[in-house]
């Protein structure tokens, strides 16, 4: 029997390219159609629930923003059903990027005890070969962060905290800052899914 080859990564010709914003935001782009508005642009999170707003900036490993990246953004409703809460921002030319969503509930992780509520982020900018998965939990679930189960496979406590968001108040809404660091000093936590 023939040995097994690891599954192979994709090449830098397959990377997103320059044309990340015109295959994924083309309304940004000025271009207009059938897929206007751009997919995903909408309500992310079907049901009632706390209204809250998800901001962030994502930088590069000189800690440049990079102002041509797409973010995307899933998560369960309130009552912690994944019906269809997704959405997807372009970042701004300062690399930064907003959501407005609300809170996700707790939803059964892989030991079937409720995960802390949390949502998906995926990016993808030029240059990245593949889209970067990670995390964003909240500083105003201690409790459910300390027993969750994808965030305490994480080692080192100190690059949990590249994933957990600062909570504020905005006009009088929840508003929760994470910045996304691609590589260097405070490099965010990225899942290989």
């Amino acid at each position: 029997m023939l040995n097994r080859l690891p599954p192979l990564r994709e090449s830098p010709s397959q990377t997103a390219g320059p044309y990340v914003h015109i295959g994924l935001t083309p309304s940004l782009e000025g271009i207009s159609g059938p897929n206007v508005p751009d997919l995903g642009s909408g309500p992310i999170a079907a049901g009632t629930g706390q209204p809250i707003n998800i901001i962030g900036r994502i930088f590069d490993g000189s800690a440049a923003p990079v102002g041509d990246a797409v973010v995307e953004l899933w998560q369960a409703d309130a009552d912690g059903r994944h019906n269809a809460g997704w959405g997807r921002t372009a970042c701004g030319a300062d690399g930064s990027f907003r959501f407005e969503t609300v809170k996700p509930g707790r939803v059964a992780g892989p030991d079937g005890k409720p995960m802390a509520p949390h949502l998906t982020l995926w990016i993808v900018a030029r240059g990245i070969n593949v889209g970067l998965h990670t995390r964003l939990y909240f500083d105003d679930e201690a409790t459910a962060n300390a027993s969750d189960f994808v965030l305490n496979r994480i080692i080192d406590p100190r690059r949990r905290t590249t994933l957990v968001a600062k909570r504020t108040e905005v006009a009088g809404r929840a508003t929760y800052t994470l910045d996304i660091r691609l590589q260097g000093e405070g490099e965010t936590v990225f899942f290989d899914i």
